[in-house]
């Protein structure tokens, strides 16, 4: 079963004045930057009280990320929710009827593995699993 909320994702186009932004508006610098080559992507991690915001911005003109700004613009891009087992959880949501983006989960941000759940089958959202790895 899907866990809490673990962080909002939030598509950027720049990284450095969004950092800004947001240390003026939670009160602290983020706590955590990584590259992600698989996925084009620098994030930058934020506490938020119990809760994580994660910013998004692309390194390539040809990522996700990228792709989304283009598309929708800045804003929300996901929310991520924690797992004990997302192998399982994906089996789970698959035979409910949900079309999943990633087979096999992958290695994202912030110690994690990741997979998606495709937005159309979930009303516009797209939808992060994420599992702490150990």
């Amino acid at each position: 079963m899907l866990g809490k909320i673990e962080h909002l994702g939030i598509a950027v186009k720049d990284l450095e004045a969004a950092n800004e932004v947001y240390k003026k508006l939670l009160g602290s610098a983020p706590y955590k930057q990584e590259v992600v080559e698989t996925e084009q992507v620098i994030t930058s991690f934020f506490k938020a009280g119990e809760n994580k915001i994660e910013l998004l911005a692309a390194t390539g003109n040809d990522s996700a990320i990228s792709k989304f700004i283009d598309k929708r613009g800045e804003g929300i891009h996901h929310v991520a929710f924690a797992v004990e087992d997302i192998v399982g959880e994906l089996e789970r949501l698959s035979q409910e009827g949900f079309t999943i983006l990633n087979k096999e989960p992958k290695r994202g941000a912030d110690n994690k593995l990741v997979a998606f759940v495709h937005p159309k089958g979930t009303h516009g959202v797209l939808v992060e699993l994420c599992q702490e790895i150990k």
